[in-house]
């Protein structure tokens, strides 16, 4: 049945493969970014903005939700002495406060959706320590925080659930894959020797939001390759 999803960050990487493989599965998606996507799709209405800027009350949203994906991160790499209060700052306004300001826009419209879920944005340095993660982990710490704090709040009307996903092969992490050797570098530090693709996170993206997982809330799903739980 058609579903009509909210996604931000929906114009690159996952957000952008979440918005195809929705609207090739025939429903309609509302997608918020600062550029436009690119895809010609029956079903997508588009905005451009900046989900940290603007009053969300202004961009006429729909007035009913089955679901909403906040996609948008940060690869803010530095040693912990390298990176400045104002860096921390940064991610946190981009992974967690952006989600909440989206989240408390749209609390209203997902009341009224059908078996509404929302699903969120973390990583896999969250449950794996790395160096040179400080920053990021700590914003998508909250995201995770924030998604099991809303899934025991928003139940049983609305279920909340997060994806963290290991590096995956998107225009921000492009410089992580710049030559063939970062590439197989990258690839063998997964016991599925294999990076990630967009379309393998977005895929259980669209699943958390559908009705297929309608007894799942309040979880983090680890797509890393096996990353987080199993040695190289």
């Amino acid at each position: 049945m058609k579903r009509t999803y909210l996604v931000v960050g929906h114009s690159s990487g996952i957000g952008l493969a979440l918005t195809r493989l929705a609207l090739e599965a025939g429903h309609a998606v509302v997608g918020l970014s600062r550029r436009a996507s690119g895809i010609a799709m029956p079903g997508l209405s588009e905005r451009q903005t900046d989900v940290l800027q603007v009053d969300l009350a202004s961009l006429d949203l729909p007035a009913a939700l089955d679901g909403v994906a906040y996609c948008p991160g940060s690869l803010n790499l530095k040693s912990f002495t390298a990176l400045r209060e104002t860096d921390f700052l940064d991610d946190f306004r981009v992974s967690a406060l952006g989600a909440v300001r989206v989240l408390q826009a749209t609390a209203n419209a997902l009341k009224v959706g059908r078996q509404p879920g929302v699903v969120l944005f973390s990583t896999v340095a969250v449950r794996q320590g790395m160096p040179f993660h400080a920053s990021i982990s700590m914003a998508k710490g909250a995201v995770e925080g924030l998604t099991r704090s809303l899934a025991a709040e928003w139940a049983p009307r609305i279920r909340v659930n997060a994806v963290a996903p290991s590096l995956t092969n998107t225009p921000l992490t492009a410089r992580l894959l710049a030559s063939e050797e970062r590439v197989q570098g990258s690839q063998d530090r997964h016991p599925l020797r294999q990076i990630g693709q967009p379309d393998d996170v977005a895929a259980t993206a669209l699943f958390l939001l559908g009705d297929q997982s309608r007894w799942i809330t309040g979880q983090v799903w680890g797509v890393d390759g096996g990353m987080s739980t199993l040695r190289a």
